[in-house]
């Protein structure tokens, strides 16, 4: 049996903060939509050098598709007290592409490990709430080569809801470069194959 594509995921739209306070330390909690690695360390140097002052700067965070590649940070806390409970998080939430900062500001008073897996789980909820979270498809990226004989063809079958156009170039052949939802792009480019004078290749 072959393995059904994942069609679509779940990310956040915007930023959106979160607020938890317990026995004088307060935790703010960033959620971030990000794409990749280079933009979260970028992300986490803003908030760092924002909250210079805060006593830690614990985050979590996952990308790709199916949630595959996540890292936890506790950033001095007692381990699996912050990086843990923040990632849970998003993962109760089937979230990716989102990274998820908590800062601390520590009010004197211990919380025990207990406490400190509660605020931080608390504080990145609280975050959670406050986001937008919305679904977005998979798409692929191809480019078909056409002839002018042919443009309509391949134009009729660019019509599809799941197909969208990015980039169109008029030479001595036709370039159109466009994205497809994943799950329906072999019916797409199968189509566009049986096309005369039509080569479609993957862009990704």
């Amino acid at each position: 049996m072959s393995k059904q594509l994942q069609s679509s995921y779940k990310t956040i739209a915007a930023v959106a903060e979160g607020v938890y306070r317990e026995k004088g330390s307060k935790f703010i909690a960033f959620a971030i939509p990000v794409q990749d690695e280079e933009e979260i360390k970028e992300k986490l140097l803003e908030i760092k050098k924002k909250y210079y002052d805060a006593r830690h700067h614990c985050y979590a965070y996952i990308l790709d598709y199916d949630q595959s590649t996540y890292r936890i940070n506790d950033d001095g806390e007692p381990s699996g007290t912050a990086g843990r409970p923040i990632h849970g998080q998003l993962l109760s939430k089937e979230l990716t592409f989102v990274l998820l900062v908590v800062v601390r500001y520590f009010g004197g008073i211990k919380l025990g490990v207990s406490g400190l897996i509660r605020a931080y789980k608390e504080a990145s909820r609280d975050a959670l709430e406050n986001a937008t979270i919305i679904e977005k498809y998979i798409k692929k990226k191809f480019q078909v080569t056409t002839r002018y004989e042919s443009i309509n063809s391949v134009m009729n079958i660019l019509k599809s809801d799941s197909v969208t156009i990015r980039d169109q170039q008029f030479e001595m052949d036709i370039r159109i470069q466009f994205l497809v939802h994943q799950v329906e792009a072999e019916a797409i480019v199968g189509q566009l194959e049986k096309v005369a004078n039509t080569e479609v290749i993957a862009m990704d």
